[in-house]
């Protein structure tokens, strides 16, 4: 269970986000674009592993995904969020 909750700390969204608002006004820096791509690309490995994870419970539960993921009150259709 810890893997499906695991994710970035509270302040390294606020980081992740403000990176992404500068990315959007065009003043990112070149050493705060490889930070950005660094949080993304780690982002996305936690995504992996946490995927990973509710797929395997779902399996030992013979239960489908997403029903799994409303159970534990996880969206299985998360929207979009950008900034703009």
């Amino acid at each position: 269970m810890t893997t499906i909750n695991i994710g970035f700390s509270a302040q390294t969204w606020e980081e992740y986000h403000a990176l992404i608002a500068k990315r959007h006004v065009e003043t990112l820096t070149p050493e705060e674009h490889k930070q950005l791509i660094q949080m993304s690309d780690r982002l996305e490995q936690l995504n992996v592993a946490r995927i990973q994870a509710l797929i395997q419970l779902a399996t030992l539960r013979n239960q489908p995904l997403t029903e799994l993921m409303q159970t534990l009150g996880i969206n299985p259709h998360p929207e979009i969020v950008d900034y703009p």
